[in-house]
């Protein structure tokens, strides 16, 4: 459908082009929803990675009272329909004037993310043995010094599979960018969304092509990076 000639999406196709693959870099809308969603994704990525981390560190190693009641806040984002946090994002926002703000997607995807990593890294951090921290600890490394050359090293493939998740959730977030994007901070899927509402051509075709091509890169690349370890 992506290599389709014609001017609307039509099956079989009565010949086949790259003119909508063209189309797609030569308009502006579509290279600024594109620029948009990877930046978003970019910060999001970076924060919901180091927030995850140290969440995903503090309830695996502590025990404290109501860990579990803490675990399911963090893992709500995960059970309760998108559109009601989309809405509630949105009602937050529209009360702090971040609607339609760079900042605020950003922090929206966090909220969407930070589940897939707790978990990812959290499943890592179940098998690392915690006496190789405390050996390095006692041969006078500081706290900080062991967790940052003995643990993080151990944990690297939860928190590159928690990255990676998290990327893939904020670059293809429909829901909430939708409530709270505006229309200074317009995404990828917002872009597609509207091109299927109001213009129907094959351009919305090939960007889907594209990001499927590049989520199967991004996963096949992490597979490989974990074999090789």
């Amino acid at each position: 459908m992506s290599f389709n000639a014609a001017d609307l999406l039509v099956f079989p196709p009565p010949s086949y082009s790259v003119r909508w693959y063209a189309n797609f870099f030569s308009r502006t809308e579509w290279r600024a929803a594109a620029q948009n969603s990877f930046v978003i994704a970019v910060f999001t990525t970076l924060v919901a990675t180091v927030l995850g981390t140290m969440a995903a560190l503090g309830l695996v190693r502590s025990r404290f009272p109501g860990r579990q009641v803490v675990t399911a806040i963090f893992l709500t984002p995960m059970v309760v329909p998108v559109i009601v946090t989309a809405v509630a994002i949105y009602g937050l926002y529209a009360k702090l004037r971040l609607v339609g703000t760079l900042l605020g997607m950003v922090m929206g995807h966090t909220v969407l993310a930070l589940p897939f990593v707790i978990i990812n890294v959290s499943a890592v951090l179940q098998g690392v043995d915690w006496r190789l921290e405390q050996a390095a600890r006692s041969l006078g490394a500081s706290p900080m010094r062991a967790l940052a050359l003995v643990t993080v090293p151990l944990i690297r493939p939860g928190i590159a599979a928690g990255a990676l998740f998290a990327f893939v959730t904020s670059f293809d977030d429909l829901v909430v960018a939708l409530f709270v994007s505006g229309t200074q901070a317009v995404t990828l899927p917002v872009r597609m969304w509207a091109g299927i509402q109001f213009e129907l051509n094959p351009t919305v075709a090939a960007v889907s092509a594209m990001l499927i091509a590049v989520s199967i890169l991004a996963f096949a690349t992490l597979e490989l990076v974990r074999r090789r370890r």
